[in-house]
């Protein structure tokens, strides 16, 4: 009897531990149990720099780099490590409803500003501008109006920000796009 008390302490523990946040998140407020808690917001689920480039090639998406590298901690890269799932899929969505061609310029690499919503916590891409891609941002999405760095600022129906930054376009995911 005893080990089956042990057994299954086991079990429950193991269970909550499944269910556990991520260390350094916060966690929920449980007063049911594990099992009964439906309204917890999900972690991003990050991918690796070889997950990403494979879904990009999949839709005919290209990306360069200045440095020719992909070393995260190399400003000079072109990284997709810790990339956001969502992130990816949400390029996927762009490329696949506008049609033009797509080259992502910058992804998780150090260097950019900080911040939650930030390239290095895998919620921003920057695409090289051209033709095609600028006037399907500005014709279907809904100009929000300037950053304080002056950067225009455009949100898909989905919600998604796209900001005209010079020679890039910086866009933040919070989702997929309706992927």
């Amino acid at each position: 009897m005893r080990i089956r008390s042990v057994l299954t302490a086991l079990a429950l523990t193991g269970a909550a531990l499944a269910a556990a946040p991520a260390a350094g998140a916060a966690s929920p407020s449980v007063s049911a149990p594990v099992s009964a808690v439906t309204d917890v917001t999900p972690y991003a689920t990050k991918i690796t720099h070889a997950q990403a480039t494979s879904m990009f090639q999949a839709v005919g998406i290209t990306w360069s780099s200045s440095g020719g590298c992909s070393n995260r901690n190399v400003s000079t890269c072109t990284s997709f490590d810790q990339l956001n799932l969502e992130s990816a899929q949400g390029a996927q969505t762009l490329k696949r409803a506008s049609g033009c061609a797509l080259n992502i310029t910058g992804g998780t690499e150090t260097g950019h500003a900080s911040g939650t919503y930030s390239h290095w916590n895998g919620y921003k891409l920057d695409y090289g501008l051209n033709t095609c891609i600028n006037n399907y941002i500005t014709g279907s999405f809904t100009f929000i109006g300037n950053r304080a760095d002056g950067a225009a600022q455009y949100r898909s129906g989905s919600g998604n920000i796209y900001a005209r930054e010079g020679n890039h376009w910086d866009v933040t995911y919070y989702n997929c796009g309706g992927c």
